[in-house]
C-alpha cells in the first residue's frame, strides 16, 4: 500500500502503523489486566505491603525513559519510595542503587525483553539485594524478561497485546503500552480502564486530525536541530521526543531536551534560527507559569525559526501560531497529557524521517544501531 507523504510517494511502514494503532492497544492491554485483577494483586500486594520497600522503575533506553516519565507522579500519589533507574546504570554502578538490606521491587521494562542490560539488572539485583522481587513489563513473551519471571516465584510477569512488540526501529506504541500498563498497576484508582478511555479518545482525535501525517506537524520548515523542554515528568517525554528524532532521522536532525528552568542555564545558547523550539506545558497551574515564563522570554528575544507550546488550553498571551491546543477533554494530569504529546513527537520524528529520505523502520543503514542493542559485554559482578 502506497500514499502520498511529503510531495512523493512512499510505502507505509511498520512505524506509522503502529503509531497509529496506540489508542486501542492502551485499552486491550487494560482490559488484559482487568481479566488478570485477582492474579495481579495475589503477587503484588502482598509485596507492596513490605517495610521500607524500594520500587526500582528500569529499562534501556527508551524503555528506562518510561520511569522518568510517571516515576515521579507514581511516588507522590502513592506515597511509596518508586525511584528511576536505567538498567544501563543498574548494571554499571549496581551497589549506587541496590542495597543488600533494602527489600526491593524491580520492575522492568522491555519492548523485546532481551537487551543485554535489562537481562544482566534482574541477575545483579537477585545477587545482591537479599528480598528482591521482579515484575517484568514486557511486549514479547519470547523475550529473556518474560520467560525468567515466568519461572521465578518471586516474580511477574505482565505480557502487552503482541502487536505492541513493534517491527519498526523506534519504540512507539511499546512504550506507551507499558507506561499506560505501569500506571494502572500502581494507581488504579485514577488510571482505570474507563477512566483511560478519555485519554486514548483524546489521542486518537490528535491521530486522526494529523491526516497522512504530510502536514510536517510543527511546520513545513528548513529545521536543523530541535529542543524539547518540559518540568518534572515531561522533562522524561522532552528526552523520549528528542530520541525519536535523532533515532528516526539517524542523527541528520539533532535533538535537544530540558526543562524550562533549565534551559537558561546554557543550554539556550544553542538557540539559532534554524531551531525549532517545543515546550510541552503543565496542566499544574504552578509548574505552568515557570513554562509561561520562558515562553514569553524566547518570543521576546526573537532567536528561534519557530517556537511551539502544546497545551490543553491557549496562552492567549503568546502568538496564536505557535500554539498548538489539545482537542476538548476533561481536565487532564500531566500524567495522562504525556500520552498526547508523545503522538505529536512520534509523527514529527516519523515525518523528519521521510524528509530526510531515511526509512523509518531501518534508519541505521550501517548497522551501528540496533534494533535490539548488540556488543554489549556483561561482566561478572566483583568488590572493588
Amino acid at each position: 500500500m502506497s500514499e502520498m507523504l511529503s510531495g512523493r510517494t512512499t510505502t507505509s511502514t511498520w512505524t506509522e502503523q503502529e503509531i497509529r494503532q496506540q489508542p486501542a492497544c492502551w485499552i486491550a492491554s487494560l482490559e488484559n489486566i482487568d481479566r488478570q485483577h485477582d492474579e495481579i494483586d495475589a503477587f503484588l500486594q502482598p509485596v507492596l505491603s513490605i517495610p521500607n520497600l524500594k520500587i526500582i522503575l528500569t529499562g534501556a533506553g527508551t524503555s528506562a525513559f518510561i520511569g522518568d516519565i510517571i516515576g515521579p507522579w507514581l511516588a507522590r500519589h502513592t506515597g511509596k519510595n518508586i525511584t528511576a533507574v536505567p538498567t544501563t546504570d543498574l548494571v554499571t554502578n549496581p551497589v549506587d542503587y541496590l542495597q543488600e538490606t533494602q527489600p526491593t521491587l524491580l520492575v522492568s521494562f522491555g519492548r523485546s525483553g532481551n537487551s543485554p542490560e535489562s537481562v544482566a539488572a534482574v541477575n545483579l539485583a537477585d545477587q545482591l539485594v537479599r528480598q528482591c522481587y521482579h515484575l517484568a513489563i514486557t511486549c514479547n513473551e519470547a523475550g529473556a524478561l518474560y520467560q525468567n519471571a515466568e519461572a521465578s516465584r518471586h516474580a511477574k510477569a505482565l505480557l502487552m497485546p503482541a502487536e505492541t512488540h513493534d517491527r519498526g526501529f523506534a519504540m512507539t506504541s511499546s512504550i506507551t503500552t507499558m507506561m499506560a500498563s505501569c500506571l494502572a498497576l500502581f494507581a488504579p484508582d485514577v488510571i482505570s480502564t474507563a477512566r483511560f478511555r478519555d485519554v486514548a479518545a483524546r489521542c486518537q482525535q490528535i491521530i486522526h486530525s494529523l491526516g497522512d501525517f504530510s502536514a510536517g506537524v510543527f511546520g513545513d520548515l528548513p529545521f536543523k536541530r530541535i529542543v524539547y523542554l518540559g518540568s518534572g515528568g515531561l522533562q522524561g517525554v522532552a528526552r523520549e521526543s528528542a530520541l525519536k528524532v535523532l533515532e528516526l532521522t539517524a542523527g541528520k536532525l539533532v535533538a535537544f531536551y530540558d526543562s524550562p528552568t533549565g534551559f537558561r542555564h546554557g543550554p539556550k545558547s544553542l538557540i539559532d534560527n534554524e531551531t525549532l523550539v517545543v515546550v510541552f506545558m503543565s496542566s499544574h497551574p504552578y509548574t505552568r507559569l515557570y513554562d509561561r515564563d520562558l515562553l514569553a522570554e524566547l518570543h521576546r528575544e526573537n532567536q528561534a525559526l519557530r517556537i511551539v507550546s502544546i497545551s490543553a488550553s491557549p496562552e492567549h498571551a503568546l502568538p496564536a501560531d505557535s500554539q498548538i491546543t489539545l482537542p476538548p477533554a476533561r481536565e487532564f494530569l500531566d500524567v495522562e497529557q504525556v500520552f498526547c504529546f508523545l503522538m505529536y513527537a512520534q509523527v514529527f520524528a516519523l515525518t523528519q524521517s521521510i524528509k530526510a529520505g531515511i526509512t523509518p523502520d531501518t534508519p541505521s543503514q550501517s548497522g551501528t544501531v540496533n534494533r535490539v542493542v548488540q556488543g554489549v559485554i556483561i561482566h561478572p559482578w566483583q568488590e572493588a
